[in-house]
């Protein structure tokens, strides 16, 4: 093993400094992404992910994404990085998620010096957009399957994302949505607008019919085939790729998931249910034998009543309608992804729902319950006597729409009026305050986060959106990008290629310090890098073994210098007191 892998197994940032700090600076980069031994090769940095030595990884990160200069060169690891690593992003978000800050944080410079309020900003995204071969990069779409609001949300993501929709995706998401849009008109005008003189008894018209009929015969062939064939291409995907969920022991794809493909799919057969029952169909006989008696009937060509359509045939058409308009309104809120704002309203209206399904719930529960204890009381009411009158009055009673009427006849019935007070005490104090305590806490849940939910929506658009533009439009985009082209740090210091430049203003990130690292001296690639500056962990770290040498020093001398002054004044005394005796003794 190297000394960078040996460093790597104590996990201690400041081993891996000192393992790195000789590599040369041309292979700087290489020292930390692959380390070749004889026909085998491994990368620290993934080895340091897979032993769970994170601190080192990250500090690995930091020092691959760290911008150096000497006097010719600049020094970067983002290619280096992607170039070894381009799934790099989803080892993180599966393997060590709280190393994607970092990696995305160090992808941005920030200029200290501002310019009429305002300072530049480099994010070195392109291998976040493109991969080394110029087809779309699959960064983004990691982080959609990760599903984290607050990484989607981080200053790269964002910018990548927004370059994306805004100059690339956004045309084409919306060309989509347009023919959505003209066929919902189409449905509206031929289910709503036209159908209404009918049902005043109006008399139909040769016009009004032919309308009618090119409309439902569009919405047949160009909206349900439409949706048949996207769904069976979904379908057959899912398929190839095994993406079959079995949660419920039900083989399902998983693109029935996303709402807007399950709206689609039950979209679909609406459609087939409306086309049919479809009345024009039905009464395609009888308008034809009328032209052929040469009857002044001609009004009746694409007739959309007649006797051959029942009245149940109607209301099963009419119910289909109704339900296919709903849905389709309901597909079309796919365009408040233009707006962050109405996405995140809409996104957080979806996330409430789950607490309004447990308040039903618990009404229905309770509806039923009362209504078969209330069965069970003897009293008079008559017309109060089977399960679904009591039913349908408990319901009534919940929302308000009891008959004010009805409720004396509940006065001479001094049980079943007791009951029924319960069951509206329980309903309108109980259960709707809770409902209204469970969304306001399910909104303040949601509420922090509904941006980065919000963001999470449109990456997704994008993701789905960029699969079917052309190799040609890619391209052109790149172009336009120019990702080759090297970008400014200050005025005049050309710096690094493969980034967008942005003005921010200067209050929305404050920078004090330069987060480019300059060194005099030699530029040999070869040479390393000098010794940096400590840190000032390191300097309080260096500073307190000074001071405890320091003390140890202290206070070593002292006990000898006590010691050595005690004995030599224990042995002048003695050696006073000899001599005393001995002169003494000689006297």
């Amino acid at each position: 093993s190297t000394v960078v892998i040996q460093a790597i197994n104590t996990n201690i940032e400041k081993n891996l400094k000192k393992a790195i700090a000789v590599a040369p600076r041309g292979k700087r980069a290489m020292e930390l992404l692959n380390i070749t031994v004889g026909t085998q090769s491994i990368s620290p940095l993934y080895w340091a992910i897979e032993s769970g030595s994170l601190i080192c990884a990250q500090a690995m990160i930091e020092d691959l994404l760290t911008i150096r200069a000497d006097r010719d060169n600049y020094y970067f690891g983002a290619d280096a990085l992607f170039t070894r690593h381009p799934e790099v992003i989803k080892k993180l978000s599966t393997s060590a998620p709280s190393l994607l800050e970092p990696l995305l944080e160090g992808l941005i410079w920030r200029s200290r010096v501002i310019s009429n309020g305002y300072r530049r900003v480099n994010c070195y995204c392109k291998h976040l957009m493109q991969y080394p071969d110029g087809n779309p990069h699959q960064a983004l779409q990691w982080l959609v399957e990760y599903g984290n609001p607050v990484t989607i949300s981080q200053f790269t993501i964002v910018l990548v994302a927004d370059v994306m929709w805004t100059r690339l995706v956004a045309y084409h998401f919306l060309l989509g949505r347009c023919y959505f849009l003209f066929t919902l008109c189409l449905a509206v005008t031929s289910q709503s607008f036209l159908s209404y003189p009918s049902a005043l008894g109006e008399p139909e018209t040769l016009e009004r019919n032919v309308v009618v009929f090119v409309c439902r015969v569009f919405l047949y062939l160009g909206s349900m085939c439409k949706i048949c064939y996207t769904q069976i291409r979904y379908f057959l995907a899912d398929c190839r790729n095994g993406a079959i969920d079995r949660t419920f022991y039900i083989p399902i794809p998983q693109y029935l998931f996303s709402l807007q493909s399950g709206g689609n799919f039950v979209l679909l057969w609406l459609l087939v249910g409306m086309c049919i029952e479809e009345p024009i169909w039905h009464c395609g006989e009888f308008s034809m034998d009328s032209m052929n008696d040469h009857d002044d009937h001609s009004e009746l060509l694409f007739a959309t009543h007649c006797e051959h359509v029942s009245g149940g045939t109607k209301r099963v058409y009419s119910m289909f309608s109704c339900l296919a308009i709903l849905l389709y309104w309901t597909l079309l809120l796919d365009f408040s992804i233009f707006s962050m704002h109405i996405s995140a309203y809409v996104l957080v209206f979806g996330r409430v729902l789950s607490e309004v399904a447990l308040f039903i719930m618990a009404l229905v529960f309770l509806i039923i319950s009362f209504s078969t204890a209330i069965m069970a009381l003897e009293h008079e009411l008559v017309d109060f006597a089977d399960f679904g009158t009591w039913f349908l009055s408990l319901t009534q009673m919940s929302l308000a729409m009891f008959p004010q009427a009805y409720y004396q006849l509940f006065e001479h019935e001094a049980n079943l009026l007791v009951v029924i007070i319960i069951f509206v005490l329980i309903v309108s104090i109980i259960l709707v305050n809770l409902l209204v305590a469970q969304l306001n806490q399910a909104y303040q849940h949601v509420y922090t986060d509904m941006q980065g939910y919000a963001r999470l929506n449109r990456a997704s658009v994008i993701v789905t959106t960029l699969e079917g533009i052309s190799a040609k439009r890619w391209a052109r985009f790149l172009q336009g990008m120019k990702l080759e082209d090297r970008l400014e740090f200050n005025e005049g210091d050309v710096g690094l290629p493969g980034g967008v430049q942005i003005m921010e203003p200067a209050a929305t990130n404050i920078v004090t310090t330069d987060s480019i690292r300059r060194f005099g001296g030699s530029s040999a690639v070869a040479m390393p890098w000098p010794e940096e500056d400590d840190s000032m962990e390191d300097r309080f770290d260096r500073l307190e073994k000074l001071i405890l040498s320091s003390v140890k020093k202290m206070g070593k001398p002292k006990k000898s210098k006590k010691k050595e002054s005690g004995s030599s004044t224990i042995l002048s005394n003695l050696g006073g007191d000899s001599d005393g005796s001995g002169s003494g003794g000689s006297d």
